[in-house]
């Protein structure tokens, strides 16, 4: 079900936005393989608590000239880089305008790290 929504969600992207988009998906997914990913309030997500939504670690959503890479409890992970740009509540996120911007050691690290914190 989610797979075949966010395919179709990344298809629907302008080419820019959708190679950003199409990279960051197999890094969320490797990083992530015990989440439900999917479609929850107009972008995909992965959260583990079985659905959409419920326990969401992260976000992608593309916006005109930019994807947002978003991590639900992302002021809480580590970044000396500071990349992570905080948000509402304890989110935090990266605006990527390239695909080159994707860092995948990087992006893999933060999910790891934000995963850590929904299992406790």
């Amino acid at each position: 079900m989610g797979t075949t929504e966010i395919t179709d969600y990344l298809r629907g992207l302008d080419a820019p936005l959708r190679a950003i988009g199409e990279k960051l998906r197999p890094i969320v997914d490797a990083a992530l393989p015990e989440a439900t990913s999917g479609m929850w309030h107009g972008h995909p997500t992965w959260s583990l608590g079985g659905r959409p939504g419920q326990q969401p670690v992260c976000l992608v959503k593309a916006y005109r000239s930019y994807v947002t890479f978003g991590l639900w409890r992302g002021q809480e992970v580590a970044d000396p880089g500071g990349r992570l740009v905080p948000g509402a509540r304890r989110m935090a996120a990266v605006k990527l305008h390239a695909v080159d911007e994707i860092d995948p050691a990087l992006f893999t690290g933060w999910l790891h790290r934000a995963a850590d914190l929904e299992k406790r």
